[in-house]
């Protein structure tokens, strides 16, 4: 199962073998990489290696997966600048989570707002899914800001630690129920 999503800038597709150079080098950079939880750094080869191949078999497992990983590719330049993940599915509930980044050079320009909004009507809309749970790392300014413009509310805060740089930090738990997104949508 190799589902695919097109917006007007990106394609958000499964990760393949030639995504590898383009993953390491948006993720060993600690400017990326702490803003996420199990994103160890340095990012190297064999970790993206290790990723892309963890993600291929979960793509090929069970009718009903529980997690969707895409690349986030801009479209002109079919160059994979990010990935964007609906992940922890629980169909009987009807929620999800995931997360997204941007490599460095690409943030500033939409392209993470324009893939998460992807990732929310794919979860919505094609799955089904009622209510997504995601969240940010305090000083995350610029998560919070595209969630909340995206319709998500900030229900909790959670200790937390980041993987990159070992730091304890604190974990801002949003979330968007899929009537409150249909709701802006109108």
């Amino acid at each position: 199962m190799h589902t695919k999503i097109e917006t007007s800038r990106l394609i958000l597709r499964a990760w393949g073998e030639e995504d590898v150079e383009q993953l390491a080098l948006g993720l060993n950079d600690l400017n990326v990489a702490k803003w996420l939880a199990f994103v160890p750094h340095p990012y190297s080869t064999p970790h993206a290696q290790d990723w892309v191949r963890r993600c291929q078999a979960s793509s090929t497992a069970g009718s009903r997966p529980d997690a969707y990983e895409f690349a986030v590719e801009l479209k002109p330049e079919r160059r994979v600048i990010g990935g964007v993940s609906l992940n922890k599915i629980d169909w009987k509930a009807g929620t999800g989570g995931g997360g997204i980044w941007i490599a460095n050079g690409y943030q500033g320009r939409g392209y993470g707002r324009e893939a998460f909004e992807a990732k929310i009507r794919f979860a919505f809309c094609d799955l089904g899914l009622t209510k997504l749970v995601n969240g940010y790392f305090d000083g995350n300014e610029n998560s919070w800001a595209m969630q909340r413009k995206l319709g998500y509310r900030r229900v909790a805060e959670v200790p937390s630690r980041c993987m990159a740089d070992g730091r304890q930090t604190i974990e801002h738990i949003t979330t968007l129920l899929r009537s409150d997104w249909e709701d802006r949508e109108v």
